[in-house]
């Protein structure tokens, strides 16, 4: 048989944790996954990973695995004769078996002579998903009805589809990059073991208006010159509707005019802040009475922008 080095496959140290194992096939899952992965490899390499990952998650397995020494992935050997013993039903016929085949059936307690006891219960695969949504979603909050189709490998490592349909409800003031868990929905437990979780990961949809940092968002505000001189009341949107804002005289552009508790919820109480941010902005065409009124400023003004270049 082929050997297949299944701390390299997940990016691993051979005396890597649980912990270490387990981050390190989620991590990969999500790039792999044939659902959301365009690589041309990547149901192969999906399948590979969950080889490695039922193997080196399973303490009896890992420690069979660990035992058949270090080989270059690919070479042709066969278990020492110890092995078998220790581990294996047979002595003979690895030539025509596959690694996953000879440790799939190491999945219970084993008692004296070899005899397997009851199969111990294993807990279910988690998944990682992620969930888009808007931000008006996230200022009200929101319910998703996310279809889910997902691999899961039976003990000889086989891949099966199971379609899934996973409700979820997002709270107020969800934020890129949150992770939020639905314990008990994930891939289903063996032996009499719980299910796995589900993570579903928030990524924000582009707004045409609003752009967010963790609970606070941001809108650019376009200002005429005379209304940034002289000082304004405008309205401005925010994700609960309009409301009026006082522009101060001589702002500038770039300037950052703060709403308090206009942004996006926090867990604790309370919101974010929603800034308006200056842009002063020219009328594209000017009539003679405009043209004629920009020329008395001028005129009468003494203000030099660009004094500091002298």
């Amino acid at each position: 048989m082929k050997f297949k080095d299944y701390y390299a496959i997940l990016g691993v140290e051979r005396g890597a944790s649980e912990d270490q194992i387990k981050k390190a096939y989620r991590r990969l899952a999500r790039k792999y996954h044939p659902d959301v992965s365009k690589e041309p490899e990547a149901e192969a390499r999906f399948k590979e990973m969950g080889e490695a990952y039922a193997t080196l998650k399973d303490p009896e397995k890992r420690a069979a695995y660990d035992q058949l020494g270090q080989q270059r992935p690919g070479e042709e050997f066969r278990p020492p004769p110890e092995w078998s013993t220790q581990f294996g039903d047979a002595a003979s016929g690895f030539d025509e078996m596959d690694l996953a085949d000879l440790l799939a059936g190491l999945t219970g307690r084993r008692g004296p002579a070899g005899r397997r006891g009851p199969a111990r219960a294993m807990r279910g695969q988690d998944y990682e998903i992620s969930a888009p949504i808007t931000l008006e979603d996230s200022f009200h909050g929101t319910h998703l009805n996310l279809d889910l189709t997902t691999t899961e490998f039976d003990e000889q490592g086989t891949p099966r589809r199971v379609p899934m349909i996973i409700k979820a409800r997002i709270p107020k003031g969800a934020t890129e990059g949150q992770s939020l868990r639905l314990p008990g929905q994930g891939g289903k437990g063996s032996s009499g073991g719980p299910a796995g979780d589900i993570y579903l990961n928030i990524t924000l949809r582009p707004h045409r208006l609003y752009r967010a940092s963790r609970h606070d968002l941001f809108l650019d505000l376009p200002l005429t010159p005379w209304e940034a001189a002289l000082g304004a009341s405008v309205e401005v949107p925010t994700l609960a509707g309009l409301v009026n804002l006082r522009v101060p005289p001589g702002t500038r552009t770039g300037h950052q005019l703060r709403l308090s508790g206009r942004g996006l919820a926090k867990p604790q109480g309370g919101a974010g802040d929603l800034y308006a941010i200056a842009q002063l902005v020219m009328p594209p065409e000017l009539s003679e009475r405009e043209r004629g009124l920009l020329k008395e400023l001028a005129a009468a003004s003494t203000f030099n922008p660009r004094q500091h270049f002298h």
